[in-house]
């Protein structure tokens, strides 16, 4: 029946009943809870508690995580569970106390140790995630106050940070492990390698040198579980009484939370289209994201019999509603009870468990809800299927009790369930002995991600023998559902398990498990392979156990060989230890001095108590309304018409914005005026901003937006790929050329010539804290107060004017703080900032919007994605003599910064090496994507990923070791680049010496060639890899920065500069500049805000050229007052700072000086390849080592020592941070994140679900930091040099070290020379580079002859 929320209101004329529940031990009682309304929501806009962040609002990078606790009546105990805000309906909470960040410590009372910890150990950057970190510490700790560093990590799996790089953060927390054992005992007597403090032996004890600390543990707070927050006592007596049912009734949703399985089975036979919810984690996502609703939604967390955990003859009956932790806790004792033969599934779901979600989902999912969702990918109902689970119902009628067979998913997420049926429980069956199981789950990244095959096997032999009596295999990811390969298992009864049998059932199984070439989710070859490759591991895991099990019996069976007894060990994640090595201050450098000192990020602490203010954690204005994006859904068409009708009926809509409501200029953009800030008659791309609603409630808004029609004439070609491009010559212009050398002459002088591609795909910036922007019209000449999460505050000044028709002095923009960058916000946030001016200029009223993550990766665009063709000339030796190269990069539906970025690129294109003859050609192509933009390294990375394509080739094809190769290339001092720029301070040498070193790289290597040699389906890999990274904005005007110093009669300083904190520390840096030039200690300098009315014109922060800039107009601004106040010093030498200030002052001098520098001596002319392109090169060299998973394509980042050449460092805590925070991105870039679009330009990856940024289990096990010393650079401030960008691309050594690997493999089938790898090096392009007998059966379909579900951009 269909039920609407008229017709229950009507129903129930009563308002719902009132939830009661405590935050941070207040209590909280809300008369009008509404079922669509998360508790992030909640606190934040209600509560006004804005610690808590948004990230995802999916559940995938844990900003949002708080703790809630409550009393279980069936485990008669408190609870206390990290969960994640944004999915967690608030009608849930009732009788649930709630902690936020706010309720454990804040820097005005008392910081608690997590929040301490994090911040002095340098594990808060930008600090956007910090809370979200804290908490999931926090609740471990509640928990188990002496927890293991793997209960750490796994409490961390749901977390995501793009700044840090996770070191200093497991680092930080490590302390309050069991013992302290920092290294995993590796440090031996000399202490604790993590902490930096004891003299590290860098090479087999030849060279020493003194690693300072980063911070000093012992000033920490000791961890006092006596003094935590008590679980509010009324809400014991409250939980102890009788259950009664609850009614929540909300704008479209009735919530019922019933008291009894009776009470359940009459609102379900009474409400056919119910859902039930317990953790809300897939209901919660349809309904925001595929915009599905549901009236009705029927909460049966609480029922006993739904919760009940019995052991049975045959196995064990889990209630329906039991949570993901409560099974694994229940599974985990069995198996530690009971005899191992009989847990066989236990240990495979328990596996499955590891890898499932994060904690904070764990925490809530219920076991039935991950049945009943009916995923095609579910992690855990293969297993179910594969041991035959018996699956009870239950309706008013009664009950009936089901197998889980092939016929219990009739369709896609659809089940055999009756519409009145609930699933009651899953009984999960005990094995026998010579009966084995295992389950496998193939994944882009281990550690919560979803699947892309997964299965679960069994197989049952006769006694005493090694003849299959029964064999069930299900696979998830290989149909529309969950299936049985029953062709194959057939074939395979009474059959003897041998070769014979494992040849037979690979041919039946690529036969049996087909997929169309444009299957949804793509992949298809690969998934195919994975259907084999499983299979293949359970034989042999199957084979071992089998010889084991028989020789127990006296029965003597062949074993698998020793080279593939890798395949059968579950895949672990190490713990990582590092080391830290920076210079340490000169001993007479004086204490007040802090250049050079490791000192924390100013914010650090503010940002780890949720009390640091981001641009959405300003209080809302009074009359303030909220904006919603309306998007093109095409690639390429016209707007016909725009139907707003539906959409002005939802309550609180205010107005619909477009391109006729602007008053100013339509036309915008950051270097040419080639966008709109509004589409007008045209799309251009899928995500193209075509208007907007302003309504009363962000909820509001978004749903109107959604119900805003517009009709398209859609208009060929759909230009998406660079391939498309180069087919359509569909190209903007200039096309640029940088050419040293004669081409022609060098080819002819060498021995040999290589020809090769290399296809570099995209990355999305992924700052936690998307695009936000509030704009207050100030109701007089037009002004307007900005308040923007952007690195460009002067652009979002100067373009905002634009789109308003008014005079840039009107517009003021000031920004606090981003939660992350990396370029993301240098132009694509000015987007969001005119579309929000806009409505607040038309309504007269301050307007608020922050994206949501889908929106803002669908619209923001972001890395250039870029395709590399070579041509090389190379001598028998290794050395190249001549290289012609032609790249294109994908720039998007706009010019952007598209230009600028390809010029980088092609500075880059030699990397470290000197090449006497070489010529670069560099396209854009205009495509209809979202426009890409900056993002750290601009262009850099993929200049010299393909110089080090083609260097991998020459070391193949030479057949000699690629390190020699690329050493015997590299650049020397006092050289000329390619574009005719001098090296001088040139400091590679070093570096790769060094780290040659550190690394031990000869004996890494012979331990690399060893354990490849002994395995045959596991292989390491071994890389070096040098950058050279130019510091300075290509376009020579933006290398200007200006400074405003004023001193307070007081002697307080406000500083304010150019520049925006983004969490790489610059605020941090600026007051050490002017703390060391005026002399004063950092606790008298202030920076509140970057702002336009303050110091105009600034530049982007951007470049990794901010530090250089600003640092030195602040040194000019603070070098002119300290003139001013010499008099006043001569007069009274032995006076303080307050009294020479106060002297001045009373003789009336000027206490405000503004500061100014540019860089001297810049330009470059591309006609005549002439002129400085750069100030100085940062320079630096890592070698990584990883092993691959020859089967899955999976790899292990085992170890990567980095020497990072950052001159006289500023801060090393934050200069390391930066190095390691880079490479872990750049690690994302090289080996992990992949943008999905569809053939008609459609972005599918637009979430942490399905776009995977590197997490915690992602950094090397072992990673060694060391900044080179005795390296200044006298060309930049306090002789320090530039570190936003340059170590990113040292992160593609850990590619090289996977390609190393793969050739490894590929020389097991007989393969040699040089492949195309393409980056990232994904699970899918290692599997399916790593050819073999079983790659041979899935053959891919021939491009042409069918349409791809997703097209490499």
């Amino acid at each position: 029946m269909s039920i609407t929320v008229d017709k229950i209101k009507s129903k129930f004329q009563d308002q719902g009943d009132e939830l009661v529940f405590f935050v941070n031990g207040k209590k909280i009682i809300e008369k009008n809870a509404d079922p669509e309304t998360t508790l992030l929501t909640y606190i934040r806009k209600t509560l006004g508690l804005k610690g808590t962040k948004l990230g995802c609002a999916e559940g995938g990078c844990g900003a949002c995580t708080v703790m809630v606790s409550k009393y279980h009546p069936h485990q008669k105990r408190i609870i206390h569970h990290a969960i994640n805000a944004c999915l967690a309906p608030l009608c849930s909470l009732h009788h649930c106390a709630v902690t936020t960040v706010e309720g454990i410590g804040s820097v005005a009372s008392k910081l608690h140790p997590v929040q301490e910890r994090i911040a002095k150990a340098h594990g808060s950057q930008c600090g956007f995630c910090t809370p979200g970190i804290v908490m999931s510490m926090y609740a471990l700790l509640r928990n188990n106050p002496q927890p293991t560093m793997h209960d750490i990590q796994d409490a961390f799996q749901g977390n995501l940070c793009r700044c840090t790089g996770y070191r200093p953060i497991l680092e930080g927390y490590r302390t309050f492990t069991k013992g302290e054992g920092c290294c995993g005992g590796k440090g031996g007597t000399n202490g604790c390698c993590m902490t930096n403090g004891h003299i590290q032996e860098l090479a087999n004890g030849n060279s020493t040198h003194q690693a300072e600390k980063l911070y000093d543990p012992s000033e920490f707070m000791p961890l006092d579980p006596t003094q935590e927050i008590i679980f509010p006592p009324e809400l014991m007596s409250l939980s102890k009484q009788p259950e009664r049912e609850l009614r929540f009734i909300g704008e479209r949703v009735l919530w019922i939370q019933p008291s009894s399985l009776n009470d359940l089975l009459e609102l379900k036979a009474t409400y056919l289209n119910a859902k039930l919810v317990v953790g809300n984690t897939e209901v919660g996502i349809e309904m925001k994201f595929r915009n599905l609703l549901y009236p009705v939604i029927l909460a049966p967390a609480y029922i006993p019999e739904l919760n009940s955990i019995r052991h049975t003859l045959s196995g064990i009956k889990v209630g329906a509603s039991v949570t993901l932790t409560v099974l694994g806790d229940m599974l985990r004792e069995a198996v530690m009870n009971l005899p191992s033969h009989q847990t066989e599934v236990f240990k495979a779901v328990l596996e499955q468990l590891r890898w499932f979600a994060g904690q904070q989902i764990r925490n809530v999912a219920a076991i039935g809800g991950n049945v009943m969702t009916a995923s095609p990918i579910s992690d855990l109902n293969p297993i179910f299927m594969a041991a035959g689970c018996k699956l009870t119902v239950m309706s008013k009628g009664g009950e009936r009790v089901l197998e889980m067979d092939d016929k219990f998913f009739p369709g896609y997420r659809k089940t055999v369930l009756r519409p009145d049926e609930i699933l009651l429980s899953i009984e999960i069956p005990f094995t026998k002995k010579g009966q084995y199981f295992s389950a496998f789950k193939q994944s882009p990244r281990k550690e919560d991600d979803i699947s892309i095959v997964t299965c679960g096997m069994n197989v049952c032999f006769q006694e005493r023998s090694d003849i299959v009596q029964n064999i069930r295999i299900s696979y998830g990811g290989m149909a529309p559902v969950t299936v049985l390969a029953t062709a194959t298992c057939n074939r395979l009864i009474n059959r003897q398990w041998n070769e014979e049998l494992l040849q037979d059932a690979c041919t039946s199984l690529a036969e049996e498990m087909s997929l169309s070439p444009s299957a949804p989710g793509g992949m298809v070859t690969y998934r195919r392979t994975l259907t084999i490759s499983l299979f293949y591991k359970f034989f042999l895991i199957v084979q071992h156990k089998l010889a084991l099990d028989m020789q127990m019996e006296g029965i003597v069976m062949e074993d698998i060989r020793p080279d593939y007894a890798s395949v059968t060990e579950p895949f672990q994640i190490d713990l990582p230890s590092s080391v830290q090595l920076y210079q340490a201050v000169p001993p007479d450098q004086s204490g007040d001095d802090v250049v050079g000192q490791p000192i924390m990020h100013l914010s650090a602490l503010k940002q780890a108590t949720g009390e640091a203010v981001y641009c959405d954690d300003i209080p809302c204005y009074e009359n303030e309304l909220y904006l919603a994006l309306v998007t093109s859904t095409k690639a390429h068409a016209l707007i016909k018409s725009i139907d707003t009708s539906e959409a002005m009926d939802i309550p609180g809509v205010v107005t619909f914005i477009s391109a006729k409501d602007v008053k100013g200029s339509n036309m915008t953009g950051p270097a040419v005026y080639d966008e709109t800030v509004f589409a007008d008659n045209k799309v251009t791309c899928v995500g193209h901003i075509v208007g907007a609603i302003v309504a009363d409630t962000q909820a509001h808004a978004q749903r109107a937006a959604k119900a805003v029609k517009i009709n398209y004439e859609e208009l060929k070609p759909v230009i998406v790929t660079i391939q498309d491009a180069i087919t359509h010559n569909s190209f903007y212009h200039p096309v640029r050329t940088i050419e040293r050398g004669d081409l022609t002459q060098g080819f002819k002088d060498s021995d040999h010539i290589l020809h090769g591609e290399i296809h570099i795909g995209g990355q999305e910036h992924f700052y936690l804290e998307t695009n936000c922007t509030i704009a207050v019209p100030r109701g007089e000449d037009g002004e307007m107060e900005m308040f923007v999460s952007t690195q460009s505050a002067t652009k979002t000044q100067s373009l905002v004017a634009k789109a308003l028709g008014v005079p840039a002095n009107r517009v003021v923009c000031r920004v606090k703080r981003m939660g992350g960058g990396f370029g993301g916000k240098e132009c694509r946030s000015t987007m969001l900032s005119t579309v929000v001016a806009v409505a607040a200029q038309k309504v007269k009223r301050p307007v608020r919007c922050m994206l949501d993550r889908d929106e803002d990766m669908l619209v923001t665009g972001g890395r250039h994605p870029f395709f590399g063709r070579y041509k090389v000339g190379y001598m028998n030796n290794g050395k190249v003599m001549a290289v012609d190269m032609t790249l294109y990069s994908n720039a998007g539906n706009s010019m952007d910064l598209s230009l600028s970025i390809l010029e980088r690129a092609l500075f880059h294109m030699d990397n470290c090496y000197n090449i006497p003859n070489i010529r670069g050609t560099g396209f854009m192509c205009k495509t209809n994507l979202p426009s890409n933009s900056a993002f750290r390294g601009f262009g850099g990375p993929q200049g010299m990923m393909i110089a080090e394509s083609w260097m991998s080739d020459v070391a193949h094809s030479c057949d000699l070791p690629a390190d020699e190769v690329r050493r015997l290339n590299l650049y020397k001092q006092g050289d000329l680049t390619h574009f005719n720029q001098q090296l001088d301070q040139f400091t590679i040498d070093r570096c790769w010496l060094e780290c040659m070193q550190i690394s031990d790289f000869s004996n890494r290597k012979a331990a690399v060639e060893e354990y490849n040699r002994q395995h045959r389906w596991t292989k390491r890999g071994l890389s070096i890899i040098p950058t050279k990274f130019g510091i300075s904005f290509t376009a020579v005007f933006l290398n200007q920065a200006g400074a405003l110093v004023h001193v307070y009669t007081d002697g307080s300083v406000l500083l304010t500069h150019g520049g925006t904190e983004m969490g790489q520390g610059l605020h941090t840096k600026m007051v050490q500049v002017a703390s060391k030039t005026l002399g004063i200690p950092c606790t008298k300098i202030h920076i509140t805000e970057t702002s336009t009315n303050t110091v105009p014109n600034t530049s982007p922060t951007a470049a990794s050229a901010s530090s250089d800039l600003n640092g030195m107009a602040v040194y000019n601004a603070c070098q002119t007052l300290l003139k001013r106040l010499q008099p006043y010093k001569d007069k009274n030498p032995n006076g303080v700072w307050e009294e020479w200030v106060n002297a001045a002052y009373f003789d009336r001098v000027n206490l405000s000086a503004n500061g100014f520098y540019k860089t001297p001596d810049l330009g470059y002319d591309f006609d005549t390849n002439s002129g400085r392109p750069f100030n100085y090169f940062s320079y630096g060299v890592a070698v990584s080592e990883v092993e691959i998973d020859c089967l899955t394509g999976s790899h292990k980042n085992l170890h990567t020592s980095i020497v990072m050449d950052v001159g006289k460092s500023l801060n090393p805590a934050l200069d390391i941070g930066q190095i390691e925070g880079g490479f872990m991105q750049g690690l994302g870039l090289f080996t992990l994140e992949e943008l999905r679009y569809s053939p008609e330009g459609f972005l599918y990856t637009r979430g942490p679900g399905m776009y995977k940024i590197p997490a915690f289990g992602d950094i090397p096990t072992e990673l060694k930091v060391s900044l080179l010393r005795d390296s200044p650079n006298e060309k930049a401030i306090f002789s320090s040099k530039a570190v936003g960008e340059p170590p990113l691309f040292l992160a593609s050594s850990v590619f090289y070290a996977i390609k190393d690997a793969i050739t490894y493999a590929r020389a097991e089938s007989g393969l040699t020379g040089p492949f195309r790898l393409d980056s990232p090096a994904t699970p899918e392009r290692i599997r399916n580079a790593c050819e073999d007998k079983f790659t041979k059966l899935c053959p891919p379909a021939d491009p042409g002859t069918f349409t791809p579900w997703a097209v490499q951009v």
